[in-house]
């Protein structure tokens, strides 16, 4: 066993591994069938899952990736494992750093066994979520411990003796560093246009309402981040809005609806605004199409010139987001490895 050694797994939910209706249903199957993200009793879900969403879904949803997809792979992978590299270079030779997906692969299960494997018996679990929800970082915390414990259920078969130590990162929606980095971002992205936006949409992933209703903490957490990033940037109460996208199914979801939002934005005089996702820090189809294809017809068809709404990246692997991120892995690692080699990879909050 190696003591000298700290794991890290970065989380995320999960990409297709290829752009086409066979390689996104079983991703979708994985994904819709965890009942932290559709929570209705299984004899209900399951037959409607299987028999009508699973058919139709995986061609619609293979259209889209065809659009977004990179030479090197899925926009989220490629993404990710940039950041898993340059956070890898800037943690140093104390750290081994991994991915793990709940959903796909390289799944969580795999990220367990290369760390073990290199007799790490210590590992930090972070999801790339800074805001808290049920439907993401209790998914991964899930993901994770199953995978720890190398079981699928708490009455399921062992598959190994050894349990290594958890530290999961809670979460960071107000950290100064994650705001500082968005800050960052915005700025270079506002330098480099011909013209400064005249509006802000900050956007964020949406939950169903009752979720919300019934505990999870996230849409309070993206309004806090919001209000932050808002502060830092200098934006007036005016000049902003936070909303809320990727709604699905029947039920009611938290809101404003960013679709609804940028319907009417050339409507309230708005021609040149700037839409960012504080919440998602890696780019994939919410952003690359949601956001930049589809938002741009939105805001065409309530009377914008589609090309005047700008699109800003993720976080990504920015130098900002990834020093803040090795902050937040040296600290948790605190107690784990000697003193010095934790202040080394420290990074003060800007």
């Amino acid at each position: 066993m190696n003591q000298s050694l700290i794991g890290v797994i970065l989380a995320q939910i999960g990409t297709p591994d290829a752009p086409s209706a066979k390689a996104v249903r079983p991703y979708l199957k994985r994904f819709l069938s965890d009942r932290r993200i559709i929570d209705y009793p299984p004899l209900l879900w399951q037959p409607l899952l299987r028999g009508i969403i699973l058919r139709t879904r995986p061609r619609r949803s293979a259209k889209l990736y065809q659009e977004i997809w990179m030479e090197e792979g899925s926009p989220l992978l490629v993404h990710s494992r940039a950041q898993q590299n340059a956070l890898q270079i800037l943690l140093g030779s104390s750290y081994q750093v991994e991915l793990g997906l709940a959903y796909s692969e390289p799944g969580m299960s795999e990220a367990f066994r290369k760390l073990e494997a290199a007799g790490i018996t210590r590992i930090i679990v972070l999801p790339l979520f800074p805001q808290y929800s049920s439907t993401t970082t209790a998914s991964v915390y899930e993901a994770a411990s199953f995978a720890a414990l190398g079981r699928h259920s708490r009455s399921g078969q062992v598959s190994k003796r050894f349990v290594p130590a958890l530290r999961y990162v809670e979460a960071y929606h107000d950290a100064p560093g994650y705001i500082a980095a968005m800050r960052s971002l915005l700025l270079r992205q506002i330098r480099a246009m011909s013209e400064e936006p005249d509006y802000y949409v900050l956007s964020f992933h949406g939950i169903p309402r009752r979720y919300a209703e019934t505990g999870d903490p996230y849409p309070q957490q993206c309004q806090e981040t919001a209000r932050l990033l808002a502060e830092a940037m200098k934006w007036p109460p005016e000049r902003w809005q936070l909303s809320f996208q990727s709604r699905f199914g029947p039920e009611t979801w938290v809101g404003p609806s960013t679709a609804d939002t940028l319907k009417e934005l050339s409507g309230r005089g708005i021609r040149r605004p700037l839409i960012f996702s504080p919440g998602l820090v890696t780019d994939c189809l919410e952003t690359l199409h949601e956001l930049a294809v589809e938002g741009r017809e939105l805001f065409a068809a309530g009377g914008g010139a589609a090309e005047n709404l700008e699109v800003a990246p993720c976080l990504n692997d920015t130098e900002e987001w990834i020093s803040f991120l090795a902050g937040l892995i040296s600290g948790t690692a605190r107690g784990w490895l000697p003193s010095a080699v934790t202040e080394k990879t420290a990074v003060q909050p800007v």
